[in-house]
């Protein structure tokens, strides 16, 4: 547990670095081009690569050293922050030096990503898996949890260079941690036949989908996936239309200590039965919650039910991540956390694509002074800038309550936590 902890920190610091990033890239391209699609073209950019290659950095991670793979992946994904710094220094601030650096940024996360879920597995049994899994919402949340607020009120002072130095200096120390326990991270067993990268990809794929229950679950967490995506573009619009940068970042930090709050239960008393029941109560009140931060302009309201709205999420990420990961073996694990990587956040793919469209062409519109539902549904949510991005997110939280209470329905999830497989399946 020591090594994984180590490996943990360094993911902790390199993840606020990574959050102060997005959340100032995010207030930059808004107030430089004034459109909910550019920031979802900017976020977009920032994880399609990612998400693109994920199943080539799975085969990585079971063909090579994991350790190395999260140093690379960390290491060479500065060299997008530093195209964009370099860009702004020297006086280049339009759009597309911003999109090509979140690009090359991307890219080489997805070496870090499956070669770290991995990770989990190398060094811990299966009883310690689901604090595992607490601990490491922690550092993956801690971009919502410190780094808006800290990146906000740097913001009122500094310009965004500075937030791209403290950026790359991060991911310096996360990879001096990384590579100081590199010898004591043990690697998958090495495979007797070697396999091309098609056939392992395949043999993957085929352990992955043979199962009913496997399949519903990476379809669920897709479809959150999807709408949580809508939510990620237009929380930040929707709080600069109610109020200042500063406050922007303020509420999502504070919101999201109900993830660290969630995150640090499940790390200390772990998470011992009923996974699949609880995994679609969190789905119901994520559903729930995310709906009622669309519906005021309050901001005391809306930092209340967004707290509420991110608590659930450590639940549900733990839930899943554990009914998969005791039906994987050690040696297909970097595969299957980049297949399932590549896979659930396709729907963050296709929420980028859309949402900013749909915010800027329907329901900002909609919701407008004059716009058609001002007089019906602007009644209760209101009206002006922002409030259609507040019925978006209402929409899609009612949207994942109804695909949680469907879903609630079926029993092939339901058997993953009752008979782990053991066999490997020959073909597709």
């Amino acid at each position: 547990m020591k090594h994984f902890m180590k490996i943990w920190i360094g993911q902790l610091i390199s993840n606020i670095g990574s959050g102060m990033t997005a959340f100032a890239l995010s207030v930059y391209v808004y107030q430089l081009t004034g459109s909910v699609a550019s920031v979802s073209l900017v976020t977009l950019l920032a994880y399609f690569p990612t998400i693109l290659l994920n199943p080539l950095g799975g085969v990585l991670a079971d063909r090579y050293d994991r350790r190395l793979l999260m140093i690379c992946g960390d290491l060479f994904s500065a060299f997008g922050l530093l195209f964009i710094l370099i860009n702004m220094q020297v006086g280049n601030t339009g759009l597309w030096p911003i999109i090509i650096g979140v690009t090359i940024n991307a890219v080489f996360v997805s070496l870090l990503d499956p070669a770290y879920g991995a990770t989990v597995t190398d060094l811990l049994t299966k009883e310690e898996y689901s604090k595992a899994s607490g601990l490491v919402q922690i550092a993956r949340n801690v971009k919502y949890l410190i780094s808006p607020a800290l990146a906000g009120l740097l913001l009122t002072t500094f310009d965004i260079k500075l937030i791209l130095i403290l950026d790359i200096l991060t991911i310096v120390v996360t990879v001096s941690i990384v590579s100081m326990v590199r010898k004591q991270i043990a690697n998958a067993k090495p495979r007797q036949e070697q396999l091309s990268f098609k056939q392992e990809l395949k043999e993957g794929l085929a352990y992955l989908l043979k199962d009913k229950g496997v399949r519903q679950l990476v379809l669920l967490m897709a479809l959150m996936c999807f709408f949580i995506g809508f939510i990620q573009i237009a929380l930040t619009p929707m709080l600069l239309a109610i109020d200042s940068i500063k406050t922007a970042g303020l509420i999502q930090t504070l919101s999201a200590f109900g993830m660290l709050l969630s995150s640090v239960v499940i790390s200390v008393i772990g998470i011992k039965k009923h996974y699949f029941r609880l995994l679609i109560l969190s789905l119901v009140f994520c559903g729930l919650f995310m709906s009622l931060i669309g519906l005021s302009t309050s901001i005391i309201f809306i930092l209340s039910v967004t707290l509420l709205f991110f608590a659930t999420l450590p639940i549900v990420n733990t839930c899943a991540d554990f009914l998969i990961r005791i039906q994987m073996p050690n040696e297909v694990q970097g595969r299957i956390w980049g297949l399932i990587s590549f896979l659930t956040q396709i729907g963050y793919v296709i929420a980028y694509l859309i949402s900013g469209i749909l915010a800027d062409k329907l329901f900002e519109p909609l919701m407008a002074k004059n716009g058609l539902l001002a007089s019906s549904l602007g009644q209760v949510i209101g009206t002006g800038k922002g409030r259609g991005l507040g019925l978006m997110i209402i929409v899609m939280g009612v949207l994942m309550l109804l695909v949680a209470l469907f879903l609630s329905r079926g029993k092939a999830i339901t058997s993953l936590e009752k008979m782990p497989q053991q066999s490997m399946p020959t073909s597709l």
